[in-house]
């Protein structure tokens, strides 16, 4: 909404005259006049201001003593000196600090935070120059591991509660929080559990000194020694906007790069700690060709393209491709070229198909926080599957927004019927995709070329990507076929099943496009150098024995394909920060249907609870290669709605016994108010031979 002037108030900070709706805070204020307010526990995201650390303390005429300056917002009239202007503001700062550092250790040198700290640099700015204290001082047992990805060094914290506010106001999981009081004050997890979530890790970025530390980045690189490299995560459909520090031509850490439109600033602890899949031991670096029921042996890579040109051809149109969507759009258009030009072999099993017409719904994430009513139409947790998505909707219920799990009441557009995996907030329909970039890869094989798919068993099978190759469905189809080609990273994934294995690379290590669950086209950029060619060079010799003409160059790829997908946009024009397009023509209500829940509400209506087996975010080959990661698998438990263990007397945490066809699992009950009344939900690892249809007693 346009700012009427009746909403603006003059605001006298420093002598400059600034004009500001009614309501914005003093910080923010006094940022817009070119001043600023030094903070400490102050961070907009995490909601209401506490005024912990009192960094932020400045003159306010008419006002006896000091205030926060975060606590305070815009009046009109208000005349507020900082410390620019102020020698009582001056003083109560440098006082602060100096009250800060009190018992603060001078571990600079070799704290992971030196370099990059606010306490540092604000000390440098603010502080005294030299210290009056004379006593020793406080020390405590260090690091204390508050899970296997953070490490907590309680002597330099400084209280100011921006860790225990995400766990408690954020993320809604209440794990990390203040113990004892006054000064003896510490951050600690319920009875020292360790710190189990979808989001911990955003503490080490929250923490504005070197208390709260990740134990993959402990003692691993120091400011002058790194680059930091903005690309967008590849390891879920949301597309979080990040940087990878890199040092040495490696990986180091991951840190949110904040898109506030996307991710707010935040990032799951996939997307930050998973890196590590770089280094893992079973790396394929050369091309492999199987030499016994396990076994591989290495080729040259002249011979991997001489073996695969001559399968490919052997297989010609009978040849099937299945995609993993963790392509980038540049190689599932590159690779469709191969098959679709090349060899004419149309068919693909394809990650996931999003409809089209779901682009009038287009609308940034962060609408969700704005939205008054939400229905979520997906069985599966909407963090297993965007992750960050679940943040929204806790932001929404926060604001007061109705949140209902299951079909929607109302009529809604045909588009959506048969699409399990849909949120919808106010006039907007996101579908939430398995795969981080299934639109891309679907639009780019589509883009490729024509044809007629297989008629019958495919002679030939193209796995691309190691999510495809452990795919059960994917495995199945390839052990029926008489040759199968795998293009991935890991030999584990393709153990047993490939015959030819063309090394692969990871959205770290490559350049190029993807398209979030919004449908922004985002760019990925390479951090470091893959220890293999480039997919795009490979299959771009690969392409010239079949006459097909393709660039080893992504923004190359991309200006081809752009035209037919992109409206023409070129690869420079994406930029850092993607612009979301603008949403489709809606449409007509001829068009529309009426509610898409009449298939659920049939199988909810069936004996027994429907049995959603879902995959957790915590799983696949990434997070099997991050051994810091393992402790966040879940294990053993059944989620079942509040309405259907209230029927059967199931309490949360109670083991209870999950039957089917006479199939019997012993689960933990985890009561769940994201889950409809009829379903219970099981991780896939945890469902074994359990059917569709199950029943839970205690």
């Amino acid at each position: 909404m346009t700012q009427t002037v009746q909403d603006l108030v003059t605001v006298t900070i420093d002598e400059r005259q600034v004009q500001v709706p009614k309501g914005t805070g003093i910080v923010e204020t006094a940022a817009s006049a070119g001043i600023e307010i030094p903070v400490f526990c102050y961070e907009p995201r995490l909601g209401a201001p506490v005024g912990a650390c009192r960094m932020c303390l400045v003159e306010v005429e008419g006002m006896p003593k000091l205030q926060a300056g975060c606590t305070l917002t815009a009046q009109d009239g208000m005349i507020v000196k900082t410390a620019r202007s102020s020698a009582l503001a001056a003083e109560g700062q440098n006082s602060t600090l100096e009250f800060i550092l009190v018992n603060h250790p001078l571990d600079c040198p070799v704290c992971d935070k030196g370099g990059e700290c606010p306490l540092q640099d604000l000390t440098f700015r603010y502080g005294p120059g030299n210290t009056r204290m004379t006593f020793p001082k406080r020390t405590f047992e260090k690091p204390i591991p508050i899970s296997p990805l953070i490490a907590l060094d309680r002597e330099r914290c400084i209280l100011c509660y921006r860790c225990t506010r995400f766990s408690e106001s954020v993320a809604e999981d209440g794990q990390l929080v203040a113990i004892n009081r006054g000064a003896q004050s510490v951050i600690a997890t319920f009875e020292d559990e360790p710190y189990k979530g979808h989001f911990s890790g955003n503490v080490t970025e929250l923490c504005p000194v070197g208390a709260l530390t990740s134990t993959q980045y402990r003692f691993e690189a120091r400011p002058w020694e790194i680059q930091n490299v903005p690309t967008v995560c590849g390891l879920c459909p949301v597309g979080c906007n990040t940087a990878a520090t890199t040092r040495e031509g490696k990986v180091k850490r991951i840190l949110s790069r904040n898109h506030p439109e996307v991710d707010e600033g935040w990032l799951c602890d996939k997307g930050r700690f998973a890196f590590d899949h770089l280094h893992a031991r079973d790396r394929i670096t050369t091309p492999l060709r199987k030499a016994g029921p396990r076994r591989f042996e290495e080729l040259s890579w002249d011979d991997a393209i001489d073996t695969a040109e001559k399968l490919l051809r052997d297989g010609g149109s009978s040849t099937v491709t299945a995609l993993s969507g963790n392509e980038s759009v540049e190689e599932a258009y590159a690779l469709a070229k191969v098959m679709r030009q090349g060899l004419s072999a149309d068919s693909a099993v394809l990650p996931e198909e999003v409809p089209d017409a779901l682009d009038s719904y287009r609308a940034p994430l962060s609408a969700l926080r704005e939205a008054r009513t939400i229905a979520v139409y997906c069985d599966e947790p909407v963090v297993e599957r965007a992750p960050v998505v679940e943040l929204w909707l806790k932001a929404a219920r926060r604001k007061g927004a109705t949140i209902t799990y299951g079909a929607p009441d109302g009529p809604v557009d045909a588009l959506v019927t048969d699409q399990p995996g849909l949120t919808f907030g106010a006039d907007n329909v996101y579908y939430l995709p398995r795969t981080p970039n299934g639109r891309g890869v679907t639009d780019a094989w589509s883009a490729a070329g024509d044809g007629e798919p297989v008629d019958g068993k495919p002679r030939v099978v193209v796995i691309s990507g190691d999510e495809a190759a452990t795919d059960p469905a994917v495995r199945a189809m390839a052990a029926d076929a008489e040759i199968v080609i795998g293009i991935g990273m890991f030999q584990e994934s393709f153990r047993g099943i490939a015959d030819l294995v063309l090394p692969g690379t990871s959205y770290l290590e490559r350049d190029g496009t993807t398209i979030n669950l919004e449908g922004r086209l985002q760019r990925q950029r390479r951090a470091v150098l893959a220890p293999v060619p480039d997919v795009l060079a490979w299959l771009s010799k690969l392409g010239e024995r079949f006459g097909v003409e393709l660039s080893p160059h992504s923004s190359v790829v991309f200006d081809e394909i752009s035209g037919k997908c992109f409206g023409g946009i070129s690869y420079a024009d994406i930029g850092e920060r993607a612009e979301l397009p603008a949403p489709a023509e809606r449409p007509s209500s001829a068009e529309r249907t009426s509610d898409p829940g009449e298939t659920v509400a049939a199988a909810r209506s069936a004996q027994g609870l429907r049995l959603v087996a879902y995959r957790p975010l915590f799983s696949g080959p990434a997070v099997d290669r991050t051994p810091e990661l393992q402790f966040q698998r879940p294990s053993g438990d059944v989620q079942i709605s509040r309405e259907d263990a209230k029927k059967r007397g199931i309490r949360h945490g109670q083991n209870v016994t999950v039957t089917s066809n006479g199939t019997t699992v012993e689960l933990r009950a985890h009561i769940a108010r994201d889950l409809a009344a009829g379903t219970v939900r099981v991780a896939a690892s945890d469902a074994g031979d359990l059917h569709a249809s199950v029943e839970v007693t205690s």
